[in-house]
């Protein structure tokens, strides 16, 4: 370019703060230094409603090329058809449009020689605003020519302007709509404002529930200097001057432009109330605001579906809390009723068992019961009576009743023990204690079969039980060992601490027990190999009860034979008291 390619800006020789508030641009493109020079004369004074204008010169087709990259916002083009050649100005008409894709420019063609270039040939082949010879553009043609093109570049920037926001605001319709989060929505709403007025924004979006009884606001988002406000309460650190202008916007229900602040108002079909704040730093022309006017129309939808998605949200946790809650009532009702049918199913199992018992073995002793007293009762009949035979005969009935009375007392016990909700009275018991009363207890019963019974315990073997129901079960060890041991056979029982455990055990001289007696041991009415020595009865209840017993009581009972022939060793293990306990 040539000395002559300098930006002019027309002003009054006012102070600086006259000068206009936009300068639009205006290229001429001619190698004729006299077109510059009398197109400034003549626009020196140029004013579109406030507005000026900056002229921008370029003396050929190329230098024509290098100012319109340079300056893609030039609004009008005052260009010669001949330059360095007969076509550079329709040549760089071509440029312009097909290869720097600049159709918002008005290009107005001024040419010299007319017949080079005709004017139908020209407008009709290339996309030209105007055709001027240089002849008639006298300073008030050329003045109505640059207010067409000006104005016409004006309506094209706003509809440029307008598709643009209006894709943004279409585009961020889908987006807004997909957020579920209150915070994220607001959030999102700052950054779409941002794009659709193509400027650094700085802004704060509150909320209120005008539902709600104190009907305070709250900040859901904030960029900018007002990101420190985010989460703020109405009460809180919130400036004077903005709780007022909040306030106020509240109280206005309306949008409010001012020259660099808006204050937006959405009100929602639900309850709520939003203010968007935003400073742009930047004059927003008419189509900024009807933009974000339009923009902002569509954000109650937008907003009421996060209230709704929300509170659908908090129904189905309602109803899953409902779902959960009612599983639960009727899985415990089908447990229960599980259970009842277990204990009614135990229960008949146990009735016909009875049955069965009563049926074969208290017959037994009731025959001979009967058959007895018919002895006696000849015996008082006859003439003579001997009284040996009647205290033999009565012996056997005492038996035979004492027989019955065991048989009851085991089934009454097993009865006890299959109840699921007994109830233990636990106390502190001197477990070596108790062990010792159970021994002294059965001593006789010993000695009848001429049998040694050897007692060892330590001391202060303190155990939380129900000592009724304790002795019970030791009782039954120590009443078996009796009953399978030999005639004059060894019994030994001990009682020791064993780490955190009072340890009771009863080793008997019996027969031991065969493979198959294990896994039948501790069951209802099982008979096992072995016999009693001395013509005792069995119901097959003793053992079963006393397991039961010692698991109420948390604790465990075993049984140990090295075989038949080898005797067999029963043992009791309870934690000691204080040690904790394991149901």
């Amino acid at each position: 370019m040539s000395d002559h390619d300098d930006i002019l800006s027309f002003r009054d020789d006012g102070p600086a703060s006259a000068r206009p508030d936009r300068l639009w641009k205006v290229a001429v493109i001619d190698d004729d230094p006299a077109v510059h020079d009398g197109t400034r004369y003549a626009l020196y004074d140029y004013r579109l409603r406030g507005d000026g204008i900056e002229l921008l010169s370029a003396f050929s087709a190329a230098e024509g090329r290098e100012l319109m990259k340079a300056n893609t916002d030039i609004a009008v083009i005052l260009l010669d058809v001949v330059m360095e050649s007969e076509n550079a100005g329709l040549e760089l008409v071509g440029y312009i449009r097909d290869v720097l894709k600049n159709d918002m420019v008005r290009i107005i063609l001024r040419t010299g020689q007319p017949g080079q270039a005709p004017e139908r040939d020209v407008i009709v082949n290339f996309d030209i605003n105007d055709y001027k010879a240089k002849t008639e553009l006298t300073a008030d043609r050329l003045f109505t020519v640059i207010t067409a093109g000006l104005r016409s570049y004006q309506q094209l920037l706003k509809m440029a302007e307008t598709r643009r926001g209006l894709e943004i605001i279409v585009e961020a319709a889908s987006t807004l709509f997909d957020f579920k989060s209150m915070q994220k929505l607001a959030e999102g709403v700052l950054t779409q404002l941002s794009s659709l007025l193509a400027a650094n924004c700085a802004g704060i979006l509150v909320l209120r529930d005008v539902s709600s009884q104190h009907k305070a606001f709250s900040v859901l988002a904030a960029s900018g200097c007002y990101t420190p406000l985010i989460g703020l309460e109405e009460s809180d650190r919130l400036d004077a001057d903005m709780r007022e202008m909040i306030a106020q916007a509240f109280q206005r229900k309306s949008t409010q432009f001012d020259d660099n602040r808006s204050v937006i108002y959405i009100k929602t079909a639900g309850s709520s109330e939003v203010v968007v704040i935003l400073e742009s730093g930047k004059h927003l022309s008419d189509t900024d605001r009807a933009l974000v006017e339009i923009f902002c129309g569509r954000l109650s939808i937008a907003f009421d579906n996060v209230v709704l998605y929300d509170k659908l949200q908090q129904a189905n946790a309602l109803l899953e809390r409902r779902v959960t809650e009612r599983t639960r009532e009727l899985k415990a009702a089908n447990d229960r009723l599980q259970l009842q049918w277990l204990r009614a199913r135990r229960t008949n199992a146990f009735q016909s068992e009875i049955l069965g018992m009563v049926a074969h073995d208290i017959r037994n002793p009731l025959g001979v019961i009967l058959g007895r007293t018919e002895i006696v009762s000849e015996l008082a009949g006859g003439q003579t009576l001997n009284a040996a035979s009647v205290l033999t005969q009565m012996g056997h009935i005492r038996d035979s009743a004492q027989r019955l009375t065991a048989m009851v007392t085991d089934l009454i016990s097993s009865a006890m023990t299959d109840d699921q909700d007994i109830n233990l009275r636990q106390e502190n018991v001197d477990f070596g204690q108790l062990a010792r009363a159970v021994v002294e207890a059965n001593k006789p019963m010993a000695e009848r079969k001429s049998q040694s019974v050897i007692f060892e315990c330590d001391a202060n073997m303190i155990v939380d039980c129900d000592i009724d129901r304790m002795r019970d079960a030791m009782d039954n060890l120590v009443s078996n060992a009796i009953k399978y041991s030999p005639m004059q056979g060894d019994i030994r029982v001990e009682a020791h601490i064993e780490g955190r455990e009072a340890a009771f055990y009863v080793r008997d001289s019996g027969p031991g027990l065969m493979p198959d007696d294990k896994s039948r041991l501790f069951g209802r009415f099982q008979r096992l190999s072995a016999q009693p020595t001395g013509g005792e009865t069995s119901t097959g209840l003793g053992l079963a009860i006393a397991k039961r017993i010692v698991e109420l009581h948390g604790g465990t009972i075993r049984a140990e034979s090295a075989g038949p022939g080898h005797g067999s060793t029963f043992s009791i293990r309870l934690k000691l008291a204080g040690a904790g306990r394991t149901r």
